[in-house]
């Protein structure tokens, strides 16, 4: 078991001998042009009465340590990102292995027993081998911060919550489908029929992912924390680009229509209300043209509170009018101290 404390100072000495080596080179370089401007006067007949006065060597900033209070909110930051990485990874993982991620990725960092997985199920990608590509490079990064995660966190991480990612009547995807008005009441939906439904079902979780992570970025006191967390938004972004690009290079309209449909429904289900209540966006324009980066009028994506990602992931059709604290894709909530959304979030 890796503890945090000492993970936290192996990420604040890699750090600190960054700073160390960009100050170094500063200083080089101002000792090189020191040395020529000495050369020049040399040069024109200066004498030893022309003194080079020396650079001051700036002394490095040293990198803040984290008191027990900032780690408490960093920490309490980075089980909410953990657990929505729980819902991705085992989502991926399926989708191309056809199994979850093993004990030894989901359990709490103090022992405690992970939750379950309902459904999940194998994709068959023959049909569209670049979907399949796109698929397994995703199910190893999300596996791969799943494990960052926890290893940051140490004995302070979570164990997996009970997740649903089943594709039958009564799974989560089906809920989701119908709150959005992809298929109708009586109908089902199950992302692991097909290469097409594979990417509806990864584009309800990753344009979430992204607002989730910049929403809770100003949150992150510790800045060597609040790096790794951009490095997985980043990623996330990439990930959310590429299922939005598959969606409309599919050139299928009824694909298209059902991305915009789920698109709504994230606005309907986040519980935001006023000028905020319509920001998020589908993959088309109001002309047909594609729509691959949903960005506000300065190119900037915008951001989710936890709360507003809770009612999402909880499928909370009463967001505007009630909280709640589990549902959906977490039958029994989350774990950690971000688990409870609001109205109005």
């Amino acid at each position: 078991m890796i503890d945090h404390d000492n993970v936290q100072e192996i990420l604040a000495a890699v750090a600190t001998r960054r700073d160390a080596r960009r100050q170094f080179l500063k200083v080089a370089g101002s000792g090189t042009a020191a040395v020529g401007g000495l050369a020049l006067l040399s040069a024109c007949g200066a004498g030893d009465d022309n003194k080079v006065t020396p650079t001051p060597t700036p002394t490095a900033t040293p990198t803040p340590t984290p008191t027990a209070s900032d780690n408490t909110v960093n920490f309490a930051v980075l089980n909410f990102a953990l657990n929505l990485e729980y819902l991705e990874a085992q989502f991926y993982s399926y989708a191309v292995t056809g199994a979850g991620l093993a004990t030894s990725l989901t359990a709490g960092g103090d022992g405690t027993a992970p939750g379950t997985v309902t459904g999940g199920a194998q994709v068959n990608f023959a049909g569209d081998a670049l979907v399949g590509a796109y698929a397994r490079e995703i199910a190893r990064d999300e596996a791969q911060h799943v494990a960052f995660l926890r290893t940051v966190l140490g004995s302070s991480a979570v164990a997996m919550p009970n997740l649903n990612i089943s594709g039958d009547a009564n799974g989560a995807f089906t809920a989701a489908a119908r709150a959005a008005g992809v298929v109708g009441a009586g109908d089902v939906f199950n992302p692991y029929a097909s290469p097409e439904a594979f990417l509806l079902g990864a584009f309800i979780f990753e344009d979430v992912g992204v607002s989730a992570y910049k929403g809770a970025a100003p949150l992150i006191s510790n800045k060597t924390y609040l790096e790794a967390a951009a490095g997985i938004l980043a990623a996330e972004a990439y990930h959310a680009g590429l299922v939005r690009t598959a969606l409309y290079a599919k050139g299928i309209d009824a694909l298209r229509t059902n991305a915009n449909k789920i698109s709504d429904a994230r606005d309907s289900l986040d519980g935001t209300t006023g000028a905020t209540a319509e920001r998020d966006q589908g993959i088309t324009n109001t002309d047909g043209s594609a729509n691959l980066v949903p960005a506000d009028a300065n190119g900037i994506a915008f951001s989710r509170t936890p709360s507003q990602v809770l009612n999402i992931v909880y499928l909370n059709t009463a967001a505007k009018t009630a909280g709640a604290t589990s549902g959906g894709f977490f039958p029994s909530g989350l774990n950690g101290t971000f688990k409870a959304s609001s109205a109005n979030a």
